[in-house]
């Protein structure tokens, strides 16, 4: 069956989230950060249209890929340091202010279920899950897991319905077998009608058949195929000769 069909309304349903604008009160370009990262500059200018289905961020450190991701995420209410939007937990509040800044056009009738799971908070959100547990959710040990296995866990337990599901480089904690379970995750969420939109390194998670890649960087935000990163490019030439990329560190 068709996941975006609504039996009911006897029309397709949209995806969760449509498209990011700027908000009325947004602030000029240029500046300080994050306004000053191209990518940024580009959203907070012109906005994002997001593909129903898996949309990847592709792009080097601080290219602005997880900021964007961030705050779109905070902006559709999700907790800043990872999970639903009925989490709360805090630490130190370090998140740019882009949430503020945008605007999300939600998809009619779509489910309003998200969950943003980010690498570098997931300690601190285990302990609110023990500290606060969830009515008719299993009791995970997430703790007692090492951090692969916890990652896999939560996909399995928070991961099932067709909701808005942010992530910002998940592979940070995955084995190569691992990432082909997370790419299994995300394929059944976006079949079942849900929308991901997640941040990454990983050319293994890139090449989720299907996926829309947006590759980031100087210029912004660009449209691109998988074969054409220049992740991927530079993957390739490793794997195929590493000592021309490792002789000049060891010398």
């Amino acid at each position: 069956m068709d996941p975006f069909w609504n039996a009911g309304s006897r029309r397709r349903r949209q995806q969760p989230v449509v498209a990011v604008h700027p908000a009325d009160d947004a602030p000029g370009l240029g500046g300080d950060w994050p306004r000053n990262i191209p990518a940024v500059a580009q959203v907070l200018r012109d906005g994002i249209e997001l593909d129903p289905g898996i949309t990847f961020l592709v792009g080097e450190n601080g290219s602005g890929k997880s900021t964007i991701v961030e705050g779109i995420a905070i902006a559709y209410g999700l907790s800043p340091e990872g999970g639903s939007r009925q989490a709360r937990h805090r630490t130190r509040p370090t998140e740019s202010p882009l949430s503020d800044w945008l605007r999300i056009q939600r998809g009619v009738g779509a489910d309003r279920w998200g969950f943003f799971l980010r690498a570098e908070t997931m300690h601190s959100f285990y302990t609110y899950l023990e500290e606060n547990p969830s009515t008719g959710l299993p009791d995970v040990p997430f703790h007692e897991m090492s951090h692969g296995e916890s990652f896999l866990a939560l996909l399995g337990s928070r991961f099932k319905d067709p909701g808005f599901y942010c992530l910002d480089e998940p592979e940070a904690a995955l084995s190569f077998s691992s990432t082909l379970s997370l790419i299994a995750v995300l394929r059944r969420i976006a079949d079942e009608g849900g929308q991901v939109l997640c941040a990454t390194h990983s050319p293994v998670l890139a090449a989720l058949p299907g996926a829309t890649i947006l590759e980031v960087g100087a210029w912004g935000l660009r449209p691109a195929a998988w074969e054409d990163l220049e992740l991927v490019q530079h993957w390739r030439s490793f794997l195929d000769a590493p000592a021309r990329y490792t002789r000049h560190l060891l010398d």
